[in-house]
């Protein structure tokens, strides 16, 4: 596939006439013009902000978890519970994202959910019981998972002509708050006291400051370049490819490495620390293990999807970030403290199967609507494919005695991952299947 910086988009062809040297994007007749260079500045910082708050929330609470279930008194299933509420969230609130969009503008959708993840983190320490910490865990994983869902149908609007760039610019920034809310929750909760209310109650600060970009976007309905205006057809476009995408084996295949690839994550946030304390190793050095793991997708999160654009089949990258999985967790069996750092590394890259679906859900689609559907679908039932791992962990955790059966759960998820995104890699699109 030509590179994803110099190819023609294909919503852009047939333009209208430029003058010579004409810098700004293509247009089509009868769409919006091409947006001022602040605004698209303002929309990456937004993006890079808003991507920096996607994960805190998880992580932040995976560094404490040992606190936070001793202080509201969970069980180790309730506390699998709690690590399985981002996907829950994520899959039941990731499918309004789409008709939120179409409604109020993508902008104002994701300063809402910026809104909700900072009054849920403020909120959720101070409650004081199990039921109203999930309460406020879900309000913020809301914000979380509609703009899960629109970050990729952003790029592709905004940036039709840089998606590889863009999705790597945000992964990165996504990976960074993720590695940062591992790396300094325990040290920071230790400087503001020891109370681990305090140490989950900061990464509201961040959340807060993530709104402000999006304000100027609250009220803009401008259609996008390469986007028709808003009308009836336009509606009917819309809408028409949600009755068909579950017709298509790779929509199918990419839901299901979204949803397996979102597991392994969600178990490495919620359960990763407590693996490593459990084998001896201290609170301060088994989040650090954990932000290692979360680091490793910030310069790897902005190379896949470049590289992945690049490919006309994506299918060995995924090959290769599975076997380090396998690797990592066959390590994690056999010698967790012994070889913990290069555990966290491995399973690190592992990890990075998330910007490589979050790419292939660009390039498995031909137009804006496309993306759209694909990523509501793709990220939503992957989410929900993803709910019963971190619960089924927690279970045979505390059913078990120890952290034998989780960790070949974990390493056998590791195969159907492979497959379905070697399936979902394949060199085709989503408009020629449904």
């Amino acid at each position: 596939m030509p590179d994803d910086e110099t190819q023609t988009p294909t919503l852009n062809r047939g333009t209208a006439a430029r003058p010579p040297h004409d810098t700004r994007a293509p247009l089509l007749p009868g769409t919006a013009e091409a947006p001022a260079p602040w605004l698209l500045r303002l929309i990456a910082v937004g993006l890079v902000l808003a991507a920096l708050n996607l994960r805190p929330a998880i992580t932040s609470l995976g560094a404490l978890l040992e606190e936070v279930r001793e202080g509201l008194h969970m069980s180790g299933s309730v506390a699998g519970v709690l690590t399985s509420v981002p996907p829950l969230c994520f899959a039941v609130f990731g499918v309004m994202a789409p008709r939120l969009a179409r409604r109020f503008g993508a902008g104002a959708v994701v300063c809402a959910g910026m809104a909700a993840i900072a009054a849920g983190l403020l909120i959720r320490p101070y409650i004081g019981s199990t039921a109203g910490f999930l309460a406020a865990s879900a309000l913020a994983l809301m914000g979380i998972a509609v703009s899960n869902i629109l970050m990729p149908v952003i790029v592709k609007r905004w940036f039709p002509d840089r998606v590889g760039t863009m999705t790597g610019l945000y992964s990165m920034a996504l990976a960074l708050g993720t590695a940062l809310a591992a790396a300094v929750t325990v040290p920071v909760t230790g400087a503001l006291g020891g109370d681990w209310r305090t140490g989950l109650v900061v990464w509201a600060v961040l959340a807060a400051v993530a709104v402000l970009p999006w304000i100027v976007l609250v009220r803009d309905r401008t259609p996008a370049p390469g986007q028709p205006a808003p009308g009836p057809a336009t509606a009917h476009a819309a809408g028409a490819p949600a009755l068909r995408i579950t017709r298509s084996r790779t929509a199918w295949s990419l839901a299901c490495f979204f949803g397996l690839q979102a597991t392994a994550a969600y178990i490495t946030m919620g359960w990763m620390p407590q693996i490593f304390r459990d084998a001896g190793v201290s609170a301060g050095t088994a989040g650090l293990l954990l932000a290692v793991t979360m680091a490793m997708g910030v310069p790897l999160a902005f190379v896949i999807p470049r590289v992945a654009s690049r490919l006309k089949q994506q299918g060995p990258i995924v090959v290769v970030l599975g076997l380090c999985g396998l690797i990592g967790y066959s390590g994690l069996y056999l010698a967790p403290a012994a070889g913990a750092w290069a555990w966290a590394l491995l399973l690190g890259v592992a990890n990075c199967a998330f910007p490589l679906a979050l790419t292939m859900i660009g390039m498995r689609t031909r137009s804006g609507a496309g993306v759209v559907r694909l990523s509501a679908f793709a990220q939503s039932t992957g989410y929900l494919l993803s709910i019963p791992g971190p619960l089924l962990v927690g279970v045979l955790y505390q059913h078990s005695g120890g952290w034998g059966l989780p960790i070949a759960l974990m390493a056998g998820l590791m195969i159907p991952q492979m497959v379905a995104g070697v399936l979902a890699g394949r060199d085709r699109t989503i408009e020629d299947e449904c």
